[in-house]
């Protein structure tokens, strides 16, 4: 029984992932330029805020869920502005290749940063919240240890979409110029820019 609560966490968990947005923008530019630890870190920020979402709406912790739907405004507005600071950031970069990937400071800045990001759309708890009745998890025996199954299996394929994506654009790195890695940085500047512009035109 427990086991499917696991697998129907871990197709939800890449079904949540795969769907291309800023963070998997994100995750492909820095594999690019950094290397494929920190496209992965970055990839499991946003693992780790699917969790972090799972749990609240998992446990039915409605106090934490009525603060978060009560603040979307300000929320996304972070969130939005976020984004924009992101893309503005990325659109300037420097186009080099740096071995970003051995080096601690920037695992953990790559990771804080999307996790915050993927916090910042406090939509995600409704769609665990739908997802958790849809497959019947309120009206379990085991409620606490069947919601930690999925919850677990939510975030390891969340994760496992992250280690394809940083594996297979990682294999491409070494074929990157420097002049395409500029056009790259470019291109993924003005994408996460028009997403955190959509955002932020959502709030008006």
């Amino acid at each position: 029984m427990l086991i499917e609560f696991y697998i129907k966490g871990l197709l939800i968990g890449l079904s949540i992932a795969a769907p291309v947005g800023p963070i998997g923008v994100l995750c492909i530019r820095r594999t690019l330029a950094h290397g494929r630890i920190v496209g992965l870190v970055s990839g499991l920020g946003a693992a780790a805020a699917d969790g972090i979402y799972g749990l609240i709406a998992g446990f039915g912790l409605t106090v934490i869920t009525n603060l978060l739907i009560g603040h979307q405004f300000w929320i996304q507005l972070i969130g939005g502005f976020f984004l924009c600071y992101l893309g503005i950031k990325t659109l300037t970069s420097k186009a080099s290749f740096t071995q970003s990937d051995t080096q601690k400071k920037n695992r953990i800045n790559a990771f804080i940063s999307v996790l915050f990001l993927t916090l910042t759309n406090p939509m995600t708890i409704l769609s665990f919240i739908a997802i958790f009745a849809g497959l019947g998890i309120s009206n379990s025996e085991n409620t606490i240890i069947s919601s930690v199954i999925l919850v677990m299996g939510v975030f390891c394929g969340s994760t496992l979409w992250w280690v394809i994506l940083s594996s297979s654009v990682g294999l491409f790195r070494n074929r990157i110029s420097g002049q395409s890695l500029t056009i790259i940085n470019r291109l993924s500047g003005l994408i996460i820019i028009i997403f955190g512009g959509i955002t932020l035109y959502g709030l008006m």
